[in-house]
């Protein structure tokens, strides 16, 4: 309980202490002319309230992700918490706020255009390609995944109320969500989801000061996997854990807000608030998670890791523990948890491709004929990944998401350098990025299967090799 105190005020000090260094290295200005007004078309650059815009970015980068992640990330013990709080305030948190208002000051481009602008027009072809493939992806998977909890948990009705209708249903909100303006459907729903959210977390919050149980304390030998599988911590625990500390993903969501932001003041609170505050839900769930499972019957000697595990599926462990903690109302706020969120970030997904096209093929947004010329394609494209098994497939996007998280601040470290700025705070998350992403592909049972010290070796060469080359990129700027 101490530590997971400790660590729900170091998140906290972490907005203000930290997140003011590094609002103080992009020093925002309220003299910059901001997209919302620049290049306003009522579609997507729409100036609107900061506590909405909080609300929906909020939404946009959480989804399921800090509570699903948190969920299996404390399989490994005590040092889920100390990735989800410096993960969060030193990585995370500057991802998403360098991401907003780098794309601010290039006037409201997409993610792919702002690594391009830094890392050179090879990169930004990779990028265009590879966030394309990402977001379809995540948008088909975020139709099929709630389409079938909801399946579940309907009565049978026939094909009414089945796995087809729900996705059915689903989708259609998807084409309406990316195709009306971002203020018309998105602008309106997402704020009082987010709420949803953040009202399930403190419900729950409340439930691990006030119920029973067992919690992991940071002397409970924090760098030793407790995980029932003895899975390593690193980087298999980096991975896991996304949402809650740091995640790509982010990256894709961060532009639709900086095209809503009516100042760059407000990148701080909005950007950087929005991840600690995704930080403090997984946080939450974590503790909730492992509190919960210690107090279940099993075998005799059987851990509180090991009860966790028996579980399975994370949704099983959110609706136990919403309706044993908070009753009725914690059965609704379950459901908005576990469907509402992913359909959430499924339709700005789809958004968010949609702006990426157009943003390479210079096509305007104003006309609603042109936005659906762009989203038949990844309409149908989808609908085609709706009969394919993504179990393969989809054990590759935590890998993807944190190899974008690592590229773009990759890019940022060079913005902040070309701007003659601090450039340290994204240089060295970056390193520890790089390293996560070569060493995780080359020994999970995803990837190449060698052994730790083989991919550890590997990810630390390459974080080398690359500060060289950053190293020669900043003597050239001195030149």
């Amino acid at each position: 309980m101490i530590t997971f105190s400790v660590s729900l005020v170091c998140l906290l000090l972490g907005y203000l202490i930290y997140g003011t260094i590094v609002e103080r290295v992009v020093r925002p200005s309220a003299s910059t002319q901001m997209p919302c007004y620049t290049k306003r078309d009522g579609v997507d650059f729409i100036p609107m309230p900061a506590w909405r815009v909080f609300l929906i970015q909020f939404l946009n980068i959480a989804g399921t992700g800090p509570i699903f992640g948190a969920i299996m990330g404390i399989l490994y013990g005590p040092a889920a918490y100390l990735w989800i709080v410096f993960g969060c305030i030193f990585a995370g948190a500057v991802h998403d706020y360098l991401c907003g208002m780098i794309c601010i000051r290039q006037g409201g481009v997409s993610l792919p255009e702002i690594i391009g602008n830094e890392l050179g027009d090879g990169m930004r072809i990779v990028m265009r390609v590879g966030a394309l493939v990402l977001l379809v992806l995540v948008g088909a998977v975020f139709v099929t995944t709630p389409a079938a909890l909801l399946d579940n948990m309907t009565p049978d009705r026939g094909w009414l109320f089945s796995s087809g209708f729900w996705l059915t249903v689903i989708f259609l909100y998807f084409i309406l969500a990316t195709l009306l303006p971002i203020d018309k459907l998105i602008g309106r729903v997402y704020p009082l989801f987010g709420l949803a959210l953040l009202v399930m977390a403190l419900g729950i919050c409340w439930g691990i000061y006030t119920k029973e149980g067992w919690m992991p304390e940071i002397t409970d030998a924090p760098f030793i996997s407790h995980h029932p599988k003895g899975l390593p911590i690193f980087p298999l625990l980096c991975i896991t854990i996304a949402c809650g500390a740091i995640s790509g993903f982010h990256g894709t969501q961060s532009p639709l807000m900086a095209r809503c932001l009516t100042s760059e003041r407000l990148g701080r609170p909005v950007f950087y608030g929005a991840m600690i505050t995704e930080g403090v839900v997984a946080l939450i769930w974590a503790a909730a998670a492992i509190k919960f499972a210690s107090t279940l019957p099993g075998e005799e000697g059987a851990t509180a890791y090991q009860k966790l595990a028996a579980l399975g599926n994370p949704a099983i462990v959110v609706k136990e523990i919403s309706v044993g903690w908070m009753g009725a109302i914690g059965a609704v706020l379950a459901i908005l948890g576990v469907v509402a969120a992913p359909i959430t970030s499924g339709d700005t997904a789809f958004r968010s491709a949609r702006l990426i096209a157009a943003d390479f093929l210079r096509i305007s947004q104003k006309s609603i004929w042109k936005r659906l010329m762009l989203c038949l394609p990844l309409f149908v494209i989808t609908t085609g990944l709706f009969f394919i098994d993504f179990g393969a497939l989809w054990r590759y996007f935590a890998w993807t998401n944190q190899t974008l998280a690592c590229i773009m601040l990759w890019a940022a470290a060079v913005w902040l350098a070309k701007q003659k700025k601090f450039y340290w705070i994204a240089f060295l998350p970056a390193l520890f990025m790089t390293v996560v992403s070569v060493s995780y592909i080359l020994t999970s049972p995803e990837g190449f299967r060698l052994s730790l010290q083989i991919g550890l070796t590997a990810g630390f060469a390459m974080m080398v090799l690359l500060a060289i080359i950053y190293r020669k990129f900043l003597n050239s700027l001195t030149k």
